[in-house]
């Protein structure tokens, strides 16, 4: 009989020629258990996923609450969902007041695809800005996104009309122009290696969107719903955006994303032509349920209240020779290294003694550390030492 990776090998889609073939059978806080009950801390949090930790009490009641009273009912819009209506109002409570229609999708790349369709429908232009080292998603339109050619150049020709600029660089802010319909950019770049702007240069972003009528359109996929040290990573930054827009942890684990901007701006999809955006599962009742118990989560709990102190902690352990800096705010942070061969082995040697991290696709050479915001900092402590203790023993080879 084949083994679970034997099937998984022969039956699953690959992405990859080396995938990390680790079995788990549970999970819970930050942690997960693999076939022989080894217990692995998930210091990257599913890839900003798990922000509340797996598994929560809160979240795995509502939904189960919610998979015993309805799931798919209809194409999102056309009925009143009370799980889709109570999280989009919960959404709106805890934005400005400009953010107060939500659509709801699946995942981030369709949050991604929907955003670029409203902006070219709002503003009826056809250029779209986004920035070098962005990642936004896997799909075409957002693969058109992305700024790292050697990920895209395989599946050429993407979109037109879409050019790059360079992140944080205020001269580059000229190729906004009244031609523009929108720019795409991560509050903080993920995919980059955690890249934190200046609040200068984002005021001076706004204001170029604002002189021109061009729509801004923050990417807070990863950096949003606490990550950052506050609900969301534009407040640290003095703007708001046009359109926002979420995924990965506002589910708890259930896949669901969100664009989210004025009524005044959403409401173009509803008309010339009507149905100008539609998805059969977007708003899954079932992840509205857990997007709202997550939401909920994180404020009843005030979990973002020690995201700081909590990122402050991790920089001031991991202090290594190997180590050239480590960048990020709050609970979002890189530690970068010479050179991928290097953290490789640095990471293997980690998964080896149950902590799981990882890489950036647009910069190799650092570790990816965004635990689940719960973690304490006994949990903290304990997983810098084994970095360090795995950092120790490359170097000394």
């Amino acid at each position: 009989m084949l083994t679970q990776r034997q099937l998984f090998l022969k039956h699953n889609a690959q992405t990859s020629t080396t995938p990390l073939l680790l079995e788990f059978v549970k999970a819970k806080g930050i942690y997960m258990y693999d076939v022989e009950g080894k217990k692995y801390m998930d210091l990257i949090a599913g890839i900003g996923v798990s922000n509340v930790g797996h598994c929560h009490p809160t979240v795995v009641a509502a939904v189960q609450k919610q998979a015993e009273t309805y799931m798919h009912l209809m194409v999102y819009g056309e009925f009143v969902q009370s799980p889709q209506v109570d999280f989009a109002k919960a959404l709106a409570s805890v934005l400005p007041a400009n953010l107060s229609c939500t659509y709801l999708v699946n995942s981030g790349s369709e949050a991604i695809e929907g955003a670029m369709k409203l902006a070219k429908r709002y503003t009826g232009r056809t250029k779209l800005i986004a920035c070098k080292n962005s990642y936004h998603g896997s799909t075409q339109g957002a693969l058109s996104l992305m700024g790292n050619e050697e990920f895209k150049q395989a599946y050429r020709p993407l979109l037109p009309d879409v050019q790059f600029i360079e992140f944080n660089l205020l001269a580059d802010l000229a190729k906004i122009t009244t031609k523009t319909a929108a720019v795409f950019i991560e509050t903080i770049q993920g995919e980059a290696g955690i890249r934190i702007p200046d609040e200068s240069y984002l005021k001076a972003l706004r204001a170029k969107c604002n002189e021109t009528g061009t729509l801004l359109v923050l990417d807070e996929i990863q950096c949003g719903f606490g990550r950052t040290g506050k609900m969301f990573g534009f407040e640290h930054f003095g703007i708001v955006p046009d359109i926002l827009l979420l995924a990965k942890g506002i589910g708890g684990g259930m896949p669901i994303g969100a664009f989210i901007s004025s009524e005044e701006i959403m409401s173009v999809f509803s008309e010339n032509p009507i149905l100008g955006h539609i998805t059969t599962f977007g708003g899954h009742p079932v992840s509205c349920a857990a997007g709202l118990a997550t939401l909920k989560t994180i404020v009843d709990e005030d979990l973002v209240k020690d995201v700081a102190a909590k990122g402050k902690l991790f920089k001031s352990l991991l202090k290594h020779p190997a180590i050239r800096e480590v960048r990020g705010k709050g609970l979002m942070l890189a530690a970068e290294f010479e050179s991928y061969p290097i953290l490789k082995q640095i990471i293997d040697g980690c998964i080896e003694d149950g902590i799981i991290t990882d890489w950036f696709l647009h910069c190799s050479n650092s570790m990816r550390i965004a635990p689940p915001l719960i973690i304490t900092e006994d949990e903290i402590r304990a997983a810098c030492e084994i970095i360090l203790k795995n950092i120790n023993d490359v170097a000394a080879h």
